[in-house]
């Protein structure tokens, strides 16, 4: 349970118990190896802080907040009412399976290089994400 947080965030912390969470597909993110999971966890994140933002926390914190108020408003109404304790989790456990079917293991396999525009895009997923939580 004390990772629980981190899977309503995460896509590839409510996904296959089979490759561990990606833990075992090994993969390169641009030039350095990691296994999928990392990838998710770190470095699409950092990537994104450096190139989108230049390195700029605050910046990514602004253009979150812009997504909250403009693109995402219609959801984050949704997230804010519900109020069954058991039934949220489940909501937020099976949109992150979809996501990790959608985006993180989308078009993937042992040995791949992951890189490019496709980057910003899981970005903005991870941090509609992370707007769920609050974090």
């Amino acid at each position: 349970m004390s990772d629980w947080h981190n899977c309503k965030i995460q896509p590839l912390h409510v996904s296959y118990a089979s490759d561990k969470g990606g833990n075992t597909i090994e993969v390169h993110w641009y030039t350095r190896k990691a296994n999928l999971h990392h990838i998710w966890d770190s470095n699409i994140i950092e990537t994104a802080e450096a190139d989108l933002y230049n390195s700029a926390l605050e910046g990514m914190v602004d253009a979150l907040k812009k997504n909250i108020t403009t693109e995402w408003a219609d959801q984050v109404k949704r997230w804010e009412t519900c109020t069954k304790k058991t039934a949220c989790p489940d909501i937020y456990a099976s949109e992150g399976i979809q996501a990790a079917c959608d985006w993180a293991y989308k078009g993937v396999t042992e040995g791949d290089t992951l890189e490019g525009k496709e980057s910003t895009q899981k970005t903005m997923m991870i941090h509609k994400r992370k707007k769920l939580t609050n974090t």
